[in-house]
């Protein structure tokens, strides 16, 4: 057990699943317990996502995605983010599995001009990019940089929300160095379109 900010942490749980047969997942609570801080609607959301806190019997334990959880979050159980009762199996949020975080092996031979052959990652959804944090800070990936799973390649603006995009996904190696950054800060994308092209590291 864990203290932080004055409140006792146990182990983190990770959510349950139910997959529907139109691409979304349903993501439900693993206990009965007060629900708070979880995601926005809009926002992206990958497998292990940061689900907020569930408190149970007084001790907050962090809640994670399960792994079938990697796309948009199109619903919430509620609008606000307060404090709120969940039972065991309870629907939390639905996330659209088909705007899915990742890229991967991808070519386009149907279109000379847009044609892409190679590894690459793309856009999991359509979005505003920037590259940077913050106009005057440093880009987040550079031409020659070597990914790992989970870092942070990009930003996409979503119904006013920004959210980050990282590196993995079906199709992508365990690291892979950038070899072009096909965007510029403040494109317009839309899911699918390329933003990094890569090699094996």
């Amino acid at each position: 057990m864990r203290s932080r900010d004055g409140r006792m942490f146990e182990r983190g749980l990770t959510a349950l699943a139910r997959v529907g047969d139109d691409g979304t997942v349903a993501v439900l609570s693993p206990a009965v317990g007060e629900w708070r801080g979880g995601p926005l609607e809009g926002e992206l959301l990958g497998a292990g996502g940061d689900l907020g806190e569930l408190e149970i019997l007084g001790v907050m334990h962090r809640m994670v995605a399960p792994p079938e959880a990697r796309g948009v979050v199109t619903a919430l159980r509620d609008d606000a983010r307060a404090s709120r009762p969940v039972g065991y199996g309870d629907r939390l949020l639905v996330v659209d599995t088909t705007v899915a975080v990742g890229g991967g092996v991808t070519t386009n031979g149907d279109d000379p001009e847009t044609a892409h052959t190679g590894l690459v990652l793309t856009a999991p959804s359509s979005g505003r990019f920037y590259l940077r944090p913050r106009p005057d800070e440093p880009a987040f990936v550079e031409v020659g940089d070597v990914l790992t799973a989970g870092m942070t390649v990009c930003l996409l603006e979503v119904m006013k929300t920004f959210n980050r995009v990282t590196y993995g996904g079906a199709g992508l190696p365990e690291s892979a160095r950038v070899v072009a950054i096909r965007p510029s800060d403040e494109d317009d994308l839309d899911a699918g379109d390329v933003i990094l092209d890569l090699e094996p590291a």
